[in-house]
């Protein structure tokens, strides 16, 4: 009868009173916080590489190297020229879905932000270009190909990305690791931060908690109302951290979009990946419970 009473009630230990709650809330906050925007760096940095694969993997770009001679239209005459059996070859080769030869327009929007508007390239002995998409799951041979076109058009070359693509996905692999363990060191910092307000709590309740197991409460019962209430609480922090979260991604995004043509522009969150990132008070609540559950029932045995 005594067991029937002491589970029908809802809130024998007095958590309402604690003083760490709020204590509690803050550091739940500012670990979502951090943990959210940390996350938004990692899937920017996934997307980032994705589009890579995509976009750069997929291609390769021939140069023609300019003719330097006084006769300047001959000179150009013969760079178009070689240009055009360029073109006409790659499209010609296995594995290559299409060759495109850029035009003045697109050559001095490469060049704008070097040398300045009102460029014309006509008047400067810069490269002709030509853009080439590789086929998916096309296996090429870019040694041989690069004597094959030298046969075709000597004053063509080939650069196939790979050599500054390597460092680059070095670097983003780097930042990374850096944002996982940035993750993980949140994760343990918040657990501990539970595991200590948890433990302060069960001190000042102790008689309460001493006096629930002489009228038949067990260790569980105790350990599941800390569980309830600060789940509560790593929820209600998550909310807060989440508000803070959005408004910094899209500052950030708005920071990275200002360089124009630029590697980082090119990042951009999935619905997947906001989701996940809206998922987060779910996540620190449950870590929150799962702490303080288990942290309670570790603490009871020592006590009692």
């Amino acid at each position: 009868m005594t067991k029937n009473v002491v589970t029908a009630r809802k809130q024998e230990v007095p958590l309402q009173d604690d003083n760490s709650s709020v204590f509690l809330q803050i550091m739940v906050c500012i670990s979502v916080f951090l943990f959210g925007v940390t996350l938004a760096g990692v899937l920017s940095i996934n997307a980032m590489l994705n589009a890579w694969n995509e976009s750069i993997l997929g291609s390769l770009t021939v140069q023609i190297m300019p003719i330097v001679e006084d006769n300047k239209d001959a000179a150009q005459a013969e760079v178009l020229r070689q240009q055009s059996k360029a073109v006409e070859f790659l499209n010609q080769y296995e594995g290559v879905e299409k060759a495109e030869p850029l035009t003045d327009k697109q050559l001095n929007y490469l060049i704008q932000p070097w040398l300045g508007d009102g460029v014309d390239v006509s008047d400067l002995p810069v490269p002709r270009l030509i853009d080439v998409k590789i086929r998916k799951d096309a296996e090429i041979d870019f040694m041989q190909l690069a004597e094959k076109l030298a046969e075709v058009s000597p004053l063509a070359s080939i650069d196939d990305h790979k050599l500054w693509l390597d460092k680059l996905i070095n670097f983003a692999d780097s930042l990374r690791l850096l944002a996982l363990v940035v993750l993980l060191l949140v994760v343990v910092v918040t657990s501990g931060a539970i595991f200590y307000c948890t433990q302060t709590s069960l001190g000042l309740h102790r008689y309460v908690i001493e006096i629930l197991h002489l009228m038949g409460a067990k260790d569980t019962y105790v350990a599941q109302q800390y569980a309830h209430k600060t789940a509560f609480l790593g929820f209600v922090g998550g909310i807060y951290g989440l508000v803070l979260i959005i408004p910094t991604i899209y500052v950030v995004s708005g920071l990275a979009k200002q360089i124009e043509g630029g590697i980082v522009s090119e990042t951009s969150l999935s619905m997947l990946d906001w989701g996940i990132i809206f998922s987060l008070p779910f996540f620190s609540s449950l870590m929150a419970m799962i702490t303080a559950y288990y942290t309670v029932k570790h603490t009871l045995v020592k006590f009692m």
